[in-house]
């Protein structure tokens, strides 16, 4: 077995001032490496979502009641708050998990020769949206499950998703400038979904701070509005959504577009459709919780498809050696 050298005391200062430059200069990650850590901590984005919802259906929210301790006296949760202290203690746990996610993206888009200063921006930007959202959970707790913090704080998972995935996709792409593969017309048409769809993914929060979910088993105040109003009001916006996608697969049939944007179209069509199903069943089911998670879920890996079709319109070659990127004709039939 080869032996591990020692670090001297210069290698070890090194390693103080700069941990990241200190492991960039003695490890690089094989790009596929490096798309993996990216797709890590965009699944742990997903993740930490659904199971925060878990922890609001099972009515767990207060289940630790302070913050950043889970009670006045413990750190963890105790006996005496049973199910729903350690169902939210968890749930804080999971935090760490995506911390450790992000900081493994962190570390290998730093180690990646060349160093592509792109893709570690992108993972610090992970990694400030997931402490500020940990700030903002706390804030949740103290002012005992507020709506509207509970609606900014998923609204932030779904920037932290954004912002990981739009990661994951660089890591497959060169650095060069980006070329478009559809004309502005349809650029635009993408652009439209984009606003649709966070403009659903807000009403949504909308709905599930006025509807009956609340979170904890005691009274916990609701946005007062007409909870099976904005419901409706969802549901349009979902119809919306989908029409926009229908139609932008369409044009993109008709101009002939490369196949990489109707791919990703079609899968989030697909994508669309299951979603609706699943929401309109939850709403004449009066919202049982595990067709409500998987509305979550759905709703994340929604956000996801959109994304990638918005990504989809162009692409980046690679411009130096052994740097990650399709050539063009992959682009042109797996983008």
């Amino acid at each position: 077995m080869e032996r591990v050298p020692n670090l001297t005391r210069a290698d070890a200062l090194a390693a103080v001032r700069n941990p990241l430059a200190f492991i960039a200069g003695r490890w690089t990650p094989h790009p596929r490496t490096v798309q993996r850590a990216a797709f890590a901590a965009l699944a742990m984005g997903v993740i930490i979502v659904v199971t925060g919802g878990a922890v609001r259906l099972t009515g767990s929210g207060l289940g630790c009641p302070t913050w950043p301790t889970c009670t006045d006296t413990s750190l963890t949760t105790t006996r005496a708050m049973g199910v729903h202290g350690i169902i939210e203690f968890s749930n804080r746990m999971l935090t760490y998990v995506l911390c450790a996610a992000v900081g493994w993206a962190i570390v290998a888009a730093r180690a990646q020769k060349p160093w592509r200063r792109s893709l570690t921006r992108l993972g610090w930007a992970q990694f400030w949206i997931v402490m500020g959202n940990a700030v903002l959970g706390g804030i949740v707790v103290l002012v005992g499950l507020n709506p509207y913090t509970v609606a900014a704080h998923f609204l932030l998972s779904s920037a932290l998703i954004a912002v990981a995935t739009v990661m994951w996709q660089r890591t497959r792409e060169g650095d060069t400038a980006p070329r478009p593969l559809v004309g502005k017309a349809v650029q635009q048409l993408v652009w439209f979904l984009v606003v649709a769809s966070g403009l659903l993914i807000a009403v949504g929060t909308i709905v599930t701070g006025a509807g009956p979910h609340a979170g904890d088993s005691k009274e916990v105040d609701r946005i007062p509005v007409d909870w099976a109003t904005v419901a409706k009001m969802h549901a349009v916006l979902a119809w919306i959504v989908v029409t926009l996608t229908f139609a932008l697969w369409f044009v993109l049939k008709a101009v002939d577009a490369p196949q990489g944007p109707l791919h990703r179209t079609r899968e989030l069509f697909v994508i669309l459709l299951a979603q609706g199903v699943i929401g309109y069943v939850q709403y004449f089911t009066h919202l049982p919780e595990a067709l409500v998670a998987l509305h979550m879920l759905g709703s994340c890996v929604m956000w996801v498809g959109v994304l990638r079709v918005l990504l989809s319109l162009r692409e980046r070659t690679a411009s130096v050696t052994g740097l990650p990127g399709p050539s063009p004709e992959a682009t042109l039939t797996t983008a």
